[in-house]
């Protein structure tokens, strides 16, 4: 598959949104900012959002709502970028809304019953316009947060934990029919699905297991974010081995397409009139890469 590097210089991009103009809206984590990236490859921020700005959505008002894991301490090997902890300023993680037009922001959850929201990640609107995130936790030297899956409205009325606790939950997203939600573990390499009986509320799983286990995938590679294509099988970022790895949702064989050399690629979307086109963050050296992809990716409900 031929990757075209779109452009550099982003500061550890991820939660990348294909728009119908043909730019791609993307957050720069360690830049602190929600970014847009025209075809022609320059850069725009949208706004500065502090902390980590991490997955990205649009909702049914055409704002986009961004998930922030209120920031990481940061440093660098061999040309590579990476995350390895918790900043002391950090307070807390957050959902935003975001004007693209404007800039304008607001945070609309940072806690729920009354825990803070520690690292939000990724995020998915159903048809009903509300959306499922996940949190990864946080982490330090001495500790990891437990982390879960939560559903919530786009009004900031409603917010409701799905399913705890997980092990670094990290990309999120909806089978083709809305029935199912599937969740990427970052440090197990799994990813697991759940049934759903109604939006935000899951059917109940044997005590044996934390969910219906979908794939583990071998060796140390660890899941980041995640996309879903029209067929239901669901594309997930792989750190370390750097590419995408395609799980079917029956649980059959997984397919593997390279990345670019980078080992921290983290997130694809699609976009384009017959969705085969497809985004992909490296972002460990801050690209952001263009491929057409050999089966299209499921349509999202907002981002027309």
């Amino acid at each position: 598959m031929k990757l075209t590097q779109v452009c550099d210089g982003l500061k550890f991009p991820e939660g990348p949104i294909a728009m119908a103009d043909g730019s791609v809206i993307l957050v720069e984590i360690q830049r602190q900012t929600l970014s847009r990236v025209q075809p022609d490859g320059r850069i725009d921020t949208i706004a500065h959002l502090g902390g980590g700005p991490n997955g990205a959505a649009v909702g049914p008002d055409g704002m986009i709502y961004v998930c922030n894991n209120g920031g990481f301490l940061w440093t660098g090997t061999n040309g590579i970028t990476r995350p390895i902890g918790t900043p002391d300023d950090y307070v807390t993680g957050s959902i935003q809304r975001v004007d693209p037009h404007t800039g304008a922001f607001e945070t609309l959850y940072d806690s729920c019953d009354g825990q803070p929201l520690r690292g939000p990640n990724d995020i998915v609107f159903d048809a009903q316009g509300g959306f499922y995130f996940t949190d990864l936790g946080k982490s330090t030297t001495e500790y990891v947060h437990h982390g879960a899956f939560y559903y919530a409205r786009a009004d900031d009325s409603h917010i409701r934990r799905v399913n705890a606790p997980m092990i670094t939950p990290n990309g999120i997203g909806l089978s083709p029919d809305g029935k199912t939600v599937h969740v990427a573990e970052t440090r197990t390499g799994r990813v697991w699905s759940f049934d759903l009986v109604a939006p935000g509320q899951i059917a109940p799983h044997p005590f044996t297991m934390p969910g219906r286990l979908v794939a583990t995938l071998p060796d140390y590679q660890l899941l980041d974010s995640l996309a879903v294509q029209a067929d239901g099988r669901i594309c997930v970022a792989t750190l370390m081995r750097g590419g995408i790895s395609v799980v079917p949702p029956d649980g059959g064989p997984v397919t593997f397409i390279a990345g670019p050399g980078d080992p921290y690629i983290t997130n694809i979307c699609f976009g384009g009139p017959d969705m085969c086109d497809a985004w992909i963050t490296a972002s460990g050296t801050g690209c952001l890469y263009h491929a057409r992809w050999p089966s299209p990716g499921l349509r999202l409900h907002f981002n027309r």
